[in-house]
């Protein structure tokens, strides 16, 4: 299977092209930067101290030989950029990047009509299986206040992280809530008493944490705890690259994560 991974200079983007270059089943053949990166124009392969013989690019018009799928952990408005790219040259993609807003949702949902997507903010397997385990005690608790804490390393620009969220999401649609006018993110001063529908939030940003995630049950007389920590982005490399081959075999459609681990 050819990929193009995009943001190949980044943490993300650097574990997905050393994993593909050891695979035997994968090959690179495109590695695209933002515009002006001092990137465009180097080998790949420098990247990760392995032979390739592929450029980094700013766009998949510039020499990139023709994929099957386009793995994107970057920005909304870059992982945008390549979507429409992608959907002028029918390639797939594998969307890990996160902070969409519901526009760009929208946007992604309908380019799914006619390219097959992964789109998950979390590509381990681990968190996945963890969303799936926060669902079934939603529905089973009922009456427990619900928590959700994230923590993260120190360059992360958004919070709470699209994980985090995703937990929300998944709990909220459990408890037949909506997300938005039950979050609760953080608390500071005279708040008054916990609402009983809240479903809250909170981030910590420090150091070179890659990511933990707890979701907390609380009840009365006792609490559950749903815990997943990675110390290595290969966890989300190896699952992106999980995604690629399973949309490998789709024509079109959106899907996610727990599609690809056979969950739902």
């Amino acid at each position: 299977m050819r990929l193009i991974v995009a943001g190949a200079a980044g943490r993300m983007g650097r574990a997905l092209i050393e994993m593909v270059l050891r695979s035997s089943d994968l090959k690179l053949v495109g590695a695209l930067e933002a515009s002006g990166s001092p990137f465009i124009g180097k080998d790949a392969g420098d990247l990760v101290g392995l032979p390739c013989s592929v450029k980094i690019a700013s766009t998949l018009a510039d020499g990139v030989a023709r994929g099957d799928c386009l793995i994107d952990f970057t920005r909304p408005d870059a992982a945008l950029e390549r979507l429409a790219q992608c959907l002028d040259k029918g390639l797939r993609m594998v969307i890990g990047t996160t902070g969409f807003s519901d526009r760009q949702d929208e946007r992604i949902a309908s380019a799914a009509k006619r390219i097959a997507i992964v789109k998950a903010p979390n590509m381990s397997a681990g968190v996945n299986l963890a969303l799936t385990l926060a669902e079934t005690a939603a529905r089973s608790l009922e009456g427990y206040d619900v928590e959700i804490i994230e923590a993260h390393h120190r360059h992360k620009i958004d919070a709470p992280s699209g994980t985090a969220l995703k937990f929300g999401e998944v709990i909220a649609r459990a408890l037949g809530r909506d997300l938005a006018g039950h979050a609760v993110h953080g608390r500071k001063g005279e708040v008054g008493e916990r609402d009983p529908r809240a479903i809250g939030f909170h981030a910590i940003r420090g150091g070179d944490i890659v990511g933990e995630h707890t979701v907390l049950f609380a009840g009365e007389g006792e609490r559950l705890e749903i815990t997943v920590r990675s110390s290595s982005r290969a966890t989300y490399a190896s699952g992106a690259l999980r995604a690629a081959r399973f949309v490998g075999k789709k024509e079109n459609g959106l899907y996610d994560m727990r599609d690809v681990l056979g969950l739902r």
